[in-house]
């Protein structure tokens, strides 16, 4: 008896999908594209800082070319012991502290304003934003010749008016650069600043649920009780991410701080970009530089990490 040979049986597809090999193709297919995007990143961004690097190790100064010579973590050392720098630490942490909380509660204050319907709300909306579009150094000059220049500045004449309108006739000139540095300087970030925290509070603000606040005013919840309850809780993220954001941007602040108070008076309104500045072209020592430098950007990737952090959260609370 002949037995008929059996048909052939069809290669069920494995289980594990694609070969190896195959799924790395792919996924080379879809990275290809961002390669330029990558080298030009590396070349810009990390390729300066790795030569920063190696020069924070060597005592340089330009002045003296033929005693350039490795000095490790000497000049680390001196950023954490020199006392211009850490007064200049100092002051870069009252200046961000003083123009973020500042900024935040401004920004909040504007934001609740904005967020009720009224005439000519864009208009408003769009005034209150236009700080921040100037560029730093045409702010800074604004705000140095313009408002507090002692002669013809906004704040002296207005001062001037209302003491002649009180018979005065010898009226009284302030020096606002001279006599208050610090806070000269962190009123012009304040006014710059505003307008960042006022829209990332007002896109808080607007992304809350119209149907909880709704529910909380049919059970009878007062204003205040929604705002503490409701509202706040709600904020707290972007105001989280506005004080982040705010905080990298404001402690790299160069343009008020050159063009208000070159530092000045002595060392009360330097912050560290200032004194890098100081240090790499005026005293010429570009290894003591380059170390504070690579300090402040360690510094900024620290509180860069939060700031991704907090961005994350919010997107997860919006995927929900």
């Amino acid at each position: 008896m002949t037995i008929a040979p059996s048909p052939p049986v069809a290669a069920k597809p494995s289980p594990r999908g694609p070969a190896p090999q195959q799924r790395r193709s792919e996924r080379w297919t879809r990275r290809f594209p961002l390669l330029p995007a990558l080298v030009f990143t590396i070349v810009v961004t990390q390729l300066p800082f790795v030569v920063t690097l190696v020069i924070s190790t060597f005592g340089w100064n330009v002045l003296h070319p033929n005693d350039t010579a490795f000095a490790g973590l000497r000049n680390y050392i001196t950023v954490f012991t020199d006392g211009r720098l850490r007064a200049a630490v100092v002051n870069t942490v009252v200046l961000t502290a003083s123009v973020v909380i500042i900024s935040i509660l401004l920004g909040t204050v504007l934001a609740f304003l904005l967020d009720r319907r009224f005439v000519g709300r864009g208009i408003v909306r769009t005034l209150l934003i236009a700080p921040f579009l100037i560029m730093p150094m045409a702010s800074a000059l604004l705000w140095k010749h313009v408002i507090y220049n002692p002669t013809y500045g906004l704040i002296s004449s207005t001062i001037d008016m209302i003491q002649r309108l009180w018979g005065d006739t010898v009226p009284t000139r302030v020096d606002w650069v001279t006599d208050y540095p610090m806070t000269t300087v962190v009123a012009s970030l304040v006014w710059q600043w505003t307008p960042f925290m006022m829209l990332i509070i007002l896109a808080g603000l607007q992304s809350q649920s119209g149907d909880v606040l709704e529910a909380a005013r049919v059970d009878g919840a007062g204003p205040w009780q929604i705002f503490r309850s409701i509202t706040m809780p709600h904020l707290r993220r972007y105001i989280e991410l506005g004080a982040l954001l705010g905080s990298i941007y404001v402690v790299q602040t160069f343009d008020a701080v050159f063009t208000i108070t070159q530092g000045g008076p002595g060392t009360s309104t330097t912050n560290l970009p200032y004194e890098i500045y100081l240090t790499m072209f005026r005293k010429y020592e570009y290894g003591e530089a380059a170390a504070a430098g690579v300090v402040v950007v360690i510094a900024t990737i620290i509180v860069a990490t939060f700031t991704l952090r907090v961005v994350s959260s919010l997107f997860r609370e919006e995927t929900r």
